[in-house]
């Protein structure tokens, strides 16, 4: 059973990451910023449409400062989703702003509607945590997930990742006749493979969404994480395995059912080989990535010493033992990809 013993601390972004970020197109200047969203004066609590506690509530502005802070998040919105297209902007209105209150960062969600076709989307406006920066970073380059998300200063603009959440599918979806157990059980395993590869952790049911593609024969499913703040931080190798979750056990079970060790051997080398194949099409990004990484603090030094001597032990590769910090055991592990 994977445990996460205390809270992770919140990293600032060092000006290592801030030149890769500006290099690459991430940091881009923003009309609000985190800290003017706290202006707001009440909220109420956010239900679901089965009228139970989603943990979210919905803030409200004065008069004086809505229309400014409605106009600039529009502005955020046309940055992230069209390139600073602000014709995109025309038709569309701010529906509701929720303010996550269990959350770490405590993040504030955007629900934007176009008054055409009443169709919406959302948006997150985050306080910026390089651990998440870095997370989003490397889902974008080593998994076959696309990730849209923009820097200014200490706030994180991030694109909003559709599908059933994880907890949810488990407890709604798992008796569905149209279910297919052996396609969603190998995508566990290549989700499973994936995280630990990457160094991402604390992939338990409420941090990833299950994707459902119906076909015209089968029905398809990707995994998504949705959370990046475990993103090379925890000192315990179980910590990226989702497989040892207890809020995952649908899934493993699943797996334990319908998966031989044989097929899951060939699901985790099929999936090694395409995070390998991405690691040489964005050689120039992931190296530059890497670098920044080692040359940036992640992680207490106690987690970093007990994760270099698990991973040795795990690969039987004393080259993990040498590592300095957490850039240099990504770096390490990746590198494993091709053995």
């Amino acid at each position: 059973m994977a445990l996460i013993s205390k809270k992770k601390l919140i990293y600032p972004i060092s000006p290592v990451l801030r030149r890769y970020l500006i290099k690459y197109s991430r940091e881009v200047d923003i009309p609000i910023h985190y800290h003017e969203l706290l202006r707001y004066n009440g909220s109420i609590a956010l239900y679901d449409t089965r009228d139970q506690d989603t943990l979210w509530e919905t803030v409200f502005y004065a008069e004086s400062d809505r229309e400014e802070i409605h106009h600039n998040v529009k502005k955020i919105y046309a940055l992230l989703k069209a390139g600073g297209d602000m014709s995109v902007m025309e038709h569309l209105f701010v529906d509701r702003i929720d303010l996550c209150v269990y959350g770490n960062t405590q993040p504030f969600r955007v629900r934007i509607v176009n008054r055409i076709n009443d169709n919406f989307d959302y948006f997150y406006i985050k306080n910026a945590d390089a651990s998440r920066v870095y997370g989003l970073e490397l889902e974008d380059l080593l998994s076959p997930n696309r990730i849209s998300y923009l820097v200014h200063q200490n706030t994180l603009i991030e694109e909003h990742i559709a599908g059933i959440p994880g907890d949810k599918f488990m407890k709604l979806h798992m008796q569905d006749p149209h279910l297919n157990p052996i396609r969603l059980a190998k995508e566990f395993v290549k989700f499973n493979e994936r995280c630990f590869a990457r160094l991402l952790g604390d992939m338990h049911s409420s941090n990833f969404v299950i994707d459902v593609t119906p076909d015209f024969e089968e029905t398809h499913y990707r995994i998504r994480a949705i959370d990046f703040d475990q993103q090379s931080y925890e000192g315990k190798k179980s910590i990226y395995l989702p497989q040892y979750f207890k809020e995952n056990n649908a899934l493993i079970e699943l797996g334990m059912k319908y998966i031989t060790s044989e097929s899951m051997r060939q699901y985790q080398r099929e999936e090694r080989a395409l995070i390998a194949t991405r690691l040489k099409s964005s050689h120039k990004e992931i190296e530059d990535i890497l670098r920044c990484m080692e040359h940036d603090h992640l992680a207490p030094k106690e987690n970093v010493v007990s994760l270099r001597e698990e991973l040795s032990k795990h690969y039987k590769n004393m080259g993990f033992l040498t590592c300095k910090n957490m850039g240099e055991i990504l770096r390490l592990s990746l590198n494993q990809l091709g053995k």
